[in-house]
């Protein structure tokens, strides 16, 4: 099964996505957005932005 985002709404009312791998393990959590729109813009950012996203050693 391939990965997904799960959009919800936290404790404090703010809107929050989280990235669950294949065997549903979450390995990304975003910050908190006021508007679901703004949390739905959010996930099509990583999905453009991450495919060419470098590994930096920080």
């Amino acid at each position: 099964m391939a990965g997904k985002f799960e959009l919800y709404v936290d404790k404090a009312g703010e809107h929050r996505f989280r990235l669950k791998a294949g065997n549903g393990e979450t390995i990304a959590v975003s910050e908190g957005y006021s508007s679901k729109a703004s949390a739905l813009g959010g996930i099509e950012s990583v999905k453009n932005n991450a495919p060419g996203a470098p590994t930096v050693e920080v």
